[in-house]
């Protein structure tokens, strides 16, 4: 989701390129203004609440209108993002919409702000109203305005700057030059998106080989639990004992083990352009887990892929495994192989169902060679960097 707030002064062109944008990425448009005008003539109760208040010559509150902007947020999923014309206004406002969109699973992405002269704003205006009719138009009324425009978002755009999402652009330009720079910083924006694969499939289906190896390919951080709880029994650290037991029975290790593993790979990922998690989410919980800490670092799952294998080719390459030095603990009898794998039916298969509920999961058939195998994952990865660049025309 790409989300825009654009600031700018009145004769700046912010209704130009609010238009452009709205276009251009698939954005809906708010504007607290339309939004309530919408409200009060569509006599919601938010809108008689709001009547009430100007009919008394009051403001409406920041809690109205808060309830409005989520309201039209969540009424609109079809939406690549929205954008934000004029909100907020304060720095307690700044705050609320900060609230809401961790709320709504997102966050404001940047600030654009139309920079104009103050005489050149005048000017703009003055000359607009020979010809507009608008009574408010004139220079007296026109220098109010911009007094009251700039004392009140001073604040809010230091707000921003302190985020590091605030991006100016020169208003005096062209209307084309004013698009191509908004455009320039829209695609550094998202250039500085993760890539987030989630790789899926039963006990030697290959997921390993194949995600060390699409990490490789390209520049992602490989997040394999497996890898990272043999290395804390290595080296024999607090929870390597726990580890230890479950390996032995089959089980699954406790979240609170693997997430603090996991977080650390998030907080410290080289400057990767994402990440391919195998192993991880094994559960519904785990998959809640995950959600939250991607969110955390601005992040979410990008593509999710299933490698199929039958199960008696499973049984098989787990057996081969299991004469070789890459045996893992649930290789060493039938019987546990079978059991890690039921574990897999019981507790895996209903992530797998929500994935596809949410963001579609691609299967891919996990027999053939390893580059067979591969070269069809690729396809599906280089889909899914495609669609992520179509959908914000990136």
């Amino acid at each position: 989701m790409l989300n825009i707030a654009l600031f700018g002064p009145p004769g700046a062109g912010k209704g130009t390129q609010s238009e452009f944008l709205i276009k251009e990425y698939n954005l809906f448009y708010i504007s607290t203004g339309d939004l309530l005008r919408k409200e009060i003539a569509n006599k919601t109760v938010l809108g008689m609440q709001a009547q009430s208040i100007i009919a008394s010559g009051g403001l409406v509150s920041d809690e109205i209108i808060v309830q409005i902007i989520e309201q039209t947020i969540t009424n609109n999923p079809e939406a690549n993002g929205f954008l934000f014309d004029g909100f907020p206004r304060t720095s307690i406002q700044a705050y609320i919409l900060a609230g809401l969109m961790i709320k709504l699973n997102t966050s404001l992405n940047c600030l654009i702000s139309l920079t104009l002269p103050e005489e050149e704003s005048v000017a703009r205006l003055l000359k607009r109203g020979e010809t507009s009719g608008r009574s408010d138009d004139n220079e007296k009324v026109i220098r109010n305005r911009l007094k009251e425009y700039y004392e009140k978002t001073l604040p809010v755009m230091q707000f921003y700057r302190d985020r590091g999402i605030y991006f100016e652009v020169d208003g005096r330009a062209s209307i084309q030059k004013v698009k191509h720079d908004i455009r320039k910083i829209i695609s550094s924006v998202l250039s500085n998106r993760l890539f987030n694969v989630v790789l899926f499939g039963y006990p030697g289906s290959g997921r390993g080989s194949q995600g060390r190896f699409l990490a490789d390919k390209y520049g992602l951080e490989y997040v394999a639990t497996g890898k990272m709880l043999d290395q804390e029994v290595r080296n024999n650290t607090a929870a390597s004992k726990k580890i230890r037991q479950v390996y032995e029975s089959g089980g699954l290790v406790p979240d609170e083990i693997v997430v603090q593993l996991i977080e650390k790979k998030l907080a410290n990922h080289n400057d990767a352009k994402g990440f391919i998690f195998k192993g991880f989410p094994r559960t519904l919980v785990q998959s809640y887990i995950l959600d939250g800490m991607l969110k955390k670092h601005g992040s979410y799952i990008s593509q999710v892929i299933e490698l199929k294998v039958p199960t008696l080719e499973l049984i098989h390459r787990l057996d081969e495994r299991s004469k070789t030095d890459k045996c893992m603990p649930y290789d060493t009898s039938t019987s546990k192989i079978v059991k890690r794998l039921q574990e897999h039916e019981l507790k895996t298969v209903p992530v797998i169902e929500k994935y596809k509920q949410l963001h579609g999961v691609s299967e891919v058939d996990g027999q053939g060679t390893f580059d067979e195998v591969s070269e069809k994952i690729c396809l599906e990865i280089e889909k899914g960097f495609l669609n992520m660049r179509l959908k914000f025309k990136n």
